[in-house]
């Protein structure tokens, strides 16, 4: 396009560049109100920011259509005015720091207004053929603290430099218990406590109630995780545990955990940095968890089309039993199962498929406290037949006709969820060696408390229905059974439960009644495993306990459920 049709296409351009500068503007306002809901113990400002930054997004990008509309009415539609839109877009963004999410949000625009199929090369931004997955270089806003300084004066550093609005409980005592888990852990790593520098990540990481310093110990070419996880219980921050563990620190970056707070202003480089001492995390998730999920499907999106060019697998029925409401598949060596919504459920399931869209919805709002497997949905992708194995595509094609279909020899999916892929814990414990299946078995009780805490009630308590991940924690993916806690009513069974006689109760049941009794009968497990789970966790099998959940929710308690091993708490004393 040139002269007035070039200027046409630089006011579109302008108008998604404005959109993407209010949506990152927005986004780093309620980011940087976390330090102060961290210093004033604001809790619940904490969820209202969760919520409201979750939604930016998509609110920015129906603005931004809705004004292309009044410019540029059925005009907006032109396949050569976004091809045009696209080269001013480019030359307008070159240079930002947050490139990639500017080109994430203008692929988001475009699709809206022409809900493409697949991919268009022509007016969208295309990353997959070349790339090597990582995220562009950039900047990387780091304290660095030399080794030649002992332990623990590098420690005192760090507390002098990360302190807050409001005072440390125990500066000092902290630092000592920093300094000695720190130098037991590099004599465990390399064998003495010689170090060359550490380095620490500005800006402090924000979730829920905590607080995080996330940085790395490094040596020549080997680096050591370090992460000091902070609490403010009374007016005073403390250190409540140091992670340098890559497992743990992973765990506290888990796809099951809620979105950090964290104001960068070029992530990419966070990103690289993060990657360093988590190189098995996906760069999907590590864009996921700093809040930018958006640009985190792009490129689970770009890396599925990496992996299908590289590789000859086919998708394939996920292991585990199926599923009334979806048809979940995946493929050997991609680490994500992918779920279609059924066009009708099994005869057990009452709920519809708006109500299954909105659980999942729910979760994606809600805090997952390390036991709900992140979402994301995708709509109208495209795949070759041949890529499916037949007994996947044609239950896809009959079970889900009103969301699959077949246009030639491709595939066009128009709504799907992805989530990693964990082991159904029904095939774990049928497989897995009898110590990690005890395990399991009692962090399953962990999870259903964790949940709790949280005001979840997963409605299905069947086993199949959770999953076990590579570090042998237990987690929830089954949401379309998911509740409040405060929605339910929790009942001991009446003493003459059994005496009916007939097929269903002897009692009257109420819609939201649960009889934590019976958990044990339906959760599913052998004998000897129920009676471990039992002795372990007694109380969640009566009412009491989830009663006192409900209660505590409802009078606006925000509990604490710590992303680490409770053996990792410092547990420093109170200062006198």
């Amino acid at each position: 396009m040139d002269g007035a049709d070039g200027l046409i296409a630089r006011k579109g351009a302008i108008l998604v560049k404005w959109g993407f500068e209010q949506y990152r503007s927005g986004f780093r306002r309620i980011t940087r109100r976390s330090a102060l809901h961290f210093e004033s113990a604001d809790w619940h400002g904490v969820q209202r920011d969760m919520v409201e930054r979750l939604a930016l997004y998509t609110n920015v990008v129906r603005r931004v259509v809705e004004a292309l509309e009044d410019v540029f009415g059925d005009s907006r539609r032109s396949p050569d005015l976004w091809s045009a839109m696209k080269r001013e877009y480019s030359w307008l963004m070159s240079g930002h720091g947050d490139l990639e999410l500017a080109e994430t949000f203008f692929n988001s625009v475009t699709r809206k207004v022409f809900t493409t199929v697949g991919v268009d090369a022509k007016r969208e931004f295309v990353h997959f053929g070349s790339d090597s997955g990582l995220p562009p270089p950039g900047v990387v806003p780091v304290r660095t603290y030399p080794g030649a300084l002992s332990t623990c004066s590098v420690v005192h550093q760090i507390l002098d430099d990360y302190a807050f609005g409001i005072p440390w409980s125990d500066s000092e005592g902290a630092a000592g218990l920093v300094a000695c888990a720190v130098d037991e852990a590099l004599t465990g790593a390399w064998g003495d406590t010689a170090f060359d520098f550490v380095e620490l990540l500005e800006p402090v990481f924000y979730r829920n109630k905590g607080a995080y310093v996330v940085g790395r110990v490094v040596r020549g070419e080997r680096f050591l995780p370090l992460v000091l996880a902070l609490v403010n219980p009374d007016g005073r921050v403390e250190v409540d545990a140091v992670l340098l563990d890559e497992d743990e620190v992973s765990i506290v970056f888990s796809f099951t955990r809620s979105y950090f707070h964290v104001d960068v202003e070029a992530p990419a480089g966070i990103v690289r940095f993060l990657k360093s001492i988590l190189p098995r995390k996906p760069v999907a998730e590590l864009y996921v968890t700093l809040g930018y999920n958006k640009h985190g499907k792009t490129e689970l999106y770009r890396d599925l089309l990496r992996h299908l060019e590289r590789s000859g697998d086919r998708f394939e029925t996920a292991r585990g039993e199926k599923g009334m409401v979806m048809v979940v598949f995946t493929m050997p060596g991609y680490d994500v199962v992918f779920k279609v919504i059924r066009d009708r459920f099994g005869p057990t399931k009452t709920v519809t498929r708006s109500e299954v869209k909105e659980r999942y919805q729910f979760v994606f709002e809600h805090d997952r406290a390390g036991r709900l497997v992140d979402i994301q949905e995708y709509e109208f992708l495209e795949f070759q037949r041949s890529r499916f194995a037949p007994d996947i595509l044609e239950e896809l094609l009959v079970e889900c006709s009103e969301t699959v279909a077949l246009q030639g020899e491709d595939v066009v999916i128009r709504h799907l969820y992805t989530e990693r892929r964990v082991v159904p814990l029904n095939l774990f414990i049928r497989e897995a060696p009898e110590e990690k299946v005890k395990d399991a078995v009692l962090d399953f009780g962990r999870a259903l408390r964790d949940l709790a805490a949280t005001n979840i009630f997963p409605g299905d308590l069947l086993v199949k229905n959770f999953g076990v991940t590579r570090h042998g924690r237990v987690v929830f993916y089954d949401y379309d059974e998911l509740c409040a806690v405060t929605d339910c009513d929790f009942r001991d069974l009446p003493d003459d439960a059994d005496g009916g006689g007939g097929d269903g109760p002897s009692f009257y049941v109420g819609p939201r009644d649960v009889f934590p009794e019976e958990f044990l009968t339906f959760m599913g497990f052998p004998k000897p495993l129920r009676t471990l789970f039992a002795a372990a966790h007694p109380d969640l099998v009566r009412p009491e306990f989830w009663n006192e959940m409900k209660r505590r929710h409802s009078a606006g308690a925000v509990l604490d459920v710590f992303p680490y091993p409770l053996r990792r708490r410092l547990r420093i004393p109170p200062v006198q």
